[in-house]
């Protein structure tokens, strides 16, 4: 499964916002139910870079697809997100 275009934008659309908050982590869960979605503190995350960095979260793109979820640059193999909140 790959995240497409629109998917990305429905993401920047929601986590751009200085004040984005645990309520943009809920619509994105409603608004791409085949995404997993995992969000964490981003001192959670022993990572190089994120995907993405946003005022208030770091985006991570995860590749489940063989039974064991490791971090992915590439979004044709993200099957889901993990959102590390920077607390900004």
């Amino acid at each position: 499964m790959a995240l497409t275009e629109r998917e990305l934008a429905v993401i920047d659309g929601l986590l751009s916002p200085p004040d984005a908050d645990g309520g943009a982590v809920a619509d994105l869960r409603s608004r791409l139910p085949s995404l997993s979605l995992t969000r964490c503190d981003a001192s959670d995350v022993d990572a190089d870079e994120p995907f993405r960095r946003y005022p208030r979260f770091h985006l991570y793109l995860v590749d489940g697809a063989n039974h064991c979820w490791q971090l992915t640059s590439d979004p044709d193999r993200a099957t889901g997100l993990l959102l590390a909140q920077t607390g900004a």
